[in-house]
């Protein structure tokens, strides 16, 4: 079977389908392949404990939220900003609201109410939708070659988007299969690595037996020069959650180079450590430890196990040394969840390997978006953004890329002169 589609956008997430509706809303014809029976699959998970869009901070301080990637992010992010994305939701009939964090939300809290008018829109724009197609990469002919349940399909489009994800949450379809592909076609991928993810901690037994899921609330993280508050819990193998979240790249790329890292956790974030020493400083009239913290530092029992844990068991006897343990309790790291279990991913295509319009140097005509760049984000709207945003750049940049070919061709009816339909963007 050969599919004649003018562009195709291979990978039915956030960046796969807003690149295939800008290109369709420019009167290009547009096939959609996934290799999942549906299309936004990881979208629908990330709307299931309320779906966060966006974030709603002035752009100067939501901008160093992408660390190294910032300055390549730039222009995309300016072209397609957090109030154009929200526009965008509210056109889609999901009204957007923004909670006390700061973080935007759609008022349904839900993905699929708008997962479903999104391809409502798809389906009128023309745009086909080719479900359980996995990409094999191209033919030596330069064919993208597509395997299905009938057989194999092989398209020769004037040109494609690639949005393919990273490697986490793999039974959602980011699997990362792409990346030999691309390496045979000699272009540098950084290794897939795990970002927002939790961190693994030898606990003892008894800690593990007696404090696996708990939470540890209102506390404060410290690593690398950084800190976050937030709330975490006890795993198994480590603590989960947002604070731990927002550190754990840098927790994962000090354990890579150093085999270990200790992060710091501050019980008491709210207290400063003199006034917390204070408080030690009382009489225990005979209480127990544990009985003594939770009062005179209203620590909850799993703080309390963790600053045993902290210490191998011991606690300080002088209330100066103890308030200085609750407000830094040294944990040893040893690794990062596996990259099944993240939130997203980190490595991929460098932007090196494309020019300014997300178009490979080595494969004209493909441009790359999404989670499949070398960037990673923390939780809060950030991570969606950046990947609507880079798959409407590289929409845009492969409009303009036909465009030249056709002008340089001299062949204007075949390239970007038809009359667009009405673009919301």
């Amino acid at each position: 079977m050969t599919d004649t589609s003018d562009i195709a956008v291979i990978g039915g997430g956030p960046a796969g389908l807003i690149a295939a509706e800008t290109l369709a809303q420019a009167g290009r014809s547009v096939t959609v392949y996934d290799r999942m029976p549906s299309v936004g699959r990881k979208l629908l998970m990330a709307g299931r404990g309320g779906l966060n869009i966006t974030h709603s901070e002035e752009i100067e301080r939501f901008m160093p939220r992408y660390g190294a990637a910032e300055a390549r992010l730039r222009a995309a992010i300016d072209a397609f900003p957090p109030g154009a994305l929200r526009a965008w939701t509210e056109e889609l009939g999901q009204e957007t609201f923004v909670g006390t964090s700061g973080r935007v939300f759609p008022r349904s809290l839900k993905a699929s109410p708008l997962l479903r008018a999104w391809l409502r829109r798809l389906d009128a724009a023309g745009v086909r939708i080719r479900a359980r197609h996995a990409w094999e990469g191209w033919s030596p002919t330069g064919d993208l070659v597509f395997t299905h349940p009938e057989g194999t399909t092989v398209a020769r489009p004037a040109a494609t988007v690639l949005a393919l994800g990273g490697a986490s949450w793999p039974r959602l379809g980011s699997d990362g299969a792409w990346v030999r592909h691309l390496q045979g076609a000699d272009v540098l991928v950084q290794p897939l690595l795990p970002s927002n993810c939790g961190v693994l901690v030898a606990w003892s037994e008894v800690f593990r037996g007696r404090f696996e899921g708990e939470p540890l609330k209102r506390i404060a993280l410290s690593f690398g020069g950084r800190t976050v508050r937030g709330e975490a819990v006890v795993t198994r193998g480590g603590l989960e959650g947002g604070a731990v979240y927002a550190l754990s790249g840098p927790l994962r790329d000090a354990v890579a180079r150093d085999g270990a890292a200790t992060l710091k956790v501050d019980l008491r974030p709210d207290l400063a450590q003199d006034d917390l020493a204070r408080r030690l400083g009382r009489p225990r009239a005979g209480q127990s430890a544990s009985t003594f913290l939770r009062k005179a530092a209203a620590l909850s029992p799993a703080g309390i196990g963790l600053l045993r844990e902290g210490t191998g068991g011991t606690l300080p006897a002088g209330a100066d040394e103890l308030a200085c343990l609750i407000k830094a309790v040294p944990l040893r790291v040893e690794g990062v969840q596996a990259i099944e279990r993240a939130i997203s991913s980190a490595g991929g295509v460098p932007f090196e390997e494309t020019d300014e319009r997300f178009m490979l140097r080595r494969r004209p005509g493909v441009f790359v978006a999404g989670e499949m760049l070398d960037w990673e984000a923390p939780t809060g709207g950030y991570l969606l953004q950046a990947t609507f945003a880079t798959g409407l750049a590289a929409a845009r940049g492969a409009l303009a890329w036909l465009d030249e070919r056709a002008t340089s061709c001299g062949d204007v009816s075949s390239a970007g002169a038809r009359e667009p339909r009405r673009n919301p963007h």
